[in-house]
């Protein structure tokens, strides 16, 4: 069986129509016998009601934009658990699986109640029957027992569903939304957890959300890769490792998971999206081979994240400031004068997700042990 894998997918609406795919990128995807992308927002109406309170921006698109790439790509099934799947709400995301069912795209990672997006996906092939098990961060997108939405990291709840899969099927691939945006390398924590779903049965764990791309291991003969990073993402960024992402293809061969990286890169401003071929090619490859160096070593890595936490040192306690419940600066330093602290919802929200999430936790706890010895 051959599966590709590729990141985050969101085409906004005003690129309806474009030519964005490249002949090189549909030719690999037509090769493949299974291909899957993360969808990265609802496929709904901009109903602005339907909007829910975050954090970050709210993306949408509507099915005349998205389908006919995914169609164009013969895309078999997205991914939806992600951190934007439940940005228009339960409206927006019942829209999204009405969309997808209708054009015969499965889905896997959301439902209408968290035992629903809890459930496995099952590719088969001449008897091999494989599972896709699908988690995100713990973010804005959750499904609740009676609420719907995206399937929870959860260390005790997804080590149950890699059993019960594995229990059922030849192999198992975990595929993640999760990790640091723009840093190319997983946390200790992250490292810990995605190696513990291995030794608990995964078969591959496959990781995406970063906007840029990372490092793989191979750990206890499971291949780990962090972050394929961007695959089409059409919206302008100052970042430029934003336009390049990696293409997993997932060949399983005699009982053995085989793994060959291809890397792809968006045009900026015109996001068109080409396989990079020759030196390009290599450069990304070259660049990988590094990050899996540095993740092999337990020092270096430790480093790399020190580094990453001193970076983000203001920012976050910028965040965790009790003057961050106060939207308006003027009003906001008047209170700061006179000691005066105040609340809002968006406020409270911003603190929510640095409490739940597991990337904002774990900067959090390092930024705020720094700030506690200074």
């Amino acid at each position: 069986m051959n599966i590709l894998i590729a990141g985050d997918f969101f085409i906004s609406d005003n690129y309806q129509g474009h030519e964005l795919i490249d002949k090189s990128v549909q030719e690999l995807f037509e090769k493949a016998d299974y291909r899957i992308v993360n969808l990265e927002a609802p496929i709904t109406n901009d109903n602005s009601k339907n909007k829910i309170l975050k954090t970050g921006p709210h993306l949408r698109t509507l099915d005349n934009t998205t389908i006919p790439f995914l169609k164009q790509l013969r895309i078999d099934m997205v991914t939806l658990a992600n951190n934007h799947i439940l940005d228009y709400g339960e409206n927006g995301l019942k829209d999204t699986f009405k969309a997808l069912t209708k054009e015969q795209i499965a889905f896997v990672g959301a439902g209408n109640n968290i035992q629903e997006a809890a459930k496995p996906f099952t590719l088969e092939k001449e008897g091999l029957k494989i599972a896709i098990l699908n988690f995100a961060e713990n973010e804005w997108s959750i499904a609740e027992n009676d609420k719907p939405g995206a399937n929870p990291l959860d260390i005790i709840d997804n080590v149950n569903q890699i059993k019960a899969a594995k229990a059922t099927h030849d192999k198992v691939i975990c595929i993640i939304h999760g990790g640091h945006e723009y840093y190319h390398l997983p946390s200790p924590r992250m490292q810990k957890q995605y190696r513990f779903y291995a030794e608990q049965g995964a078969d591959a764990v496959i990781g995406h959300h970063t906007h840029c791309i990372s490092g793989n291991e191979v750990y206890k003969n499971v291949p780990i890769i962090y972050s394929l990073g961007n695959f089409l993402f059409t919206m302008q960024s100052f970042y430029k490792d934003w336009y390049t992402g990696l293409v997993l293809e997932v060949e399983i061969k005699k009982g053995k998971i085989l793994t060959q990286l291809h890397p792809v890169r968006q045009r900026e401003k015109t996001f068109e999206l080409s396989l990079l071929k020759n030196d390009e090619k290599q450069d990304v490859l070259n660049r990988v081979s590094a990050y899996n160096s540095i993740i092999a070593n337990a020092s270096k890595l430790r480093n790399e994240w020190n580094s990453f936490i001193e970076s983000k040192y203001d920012a976050y306690l910028n965040y965790w400031s009790p003057l961050s419940f106060v939207p308006n600066r003027y009003i906001k330093s008047l209170l700061n004068k006179i000691g005066i602290k105040g609340l809002n919802k968006k406020g409270m929200a911003l603190k929510l997700n640095l409490m739940r999430c597991e990337a904002h936790t774990d900067v959090s706890k390092e930024i705020t042990k720094k700030y506690l010895m200074k």
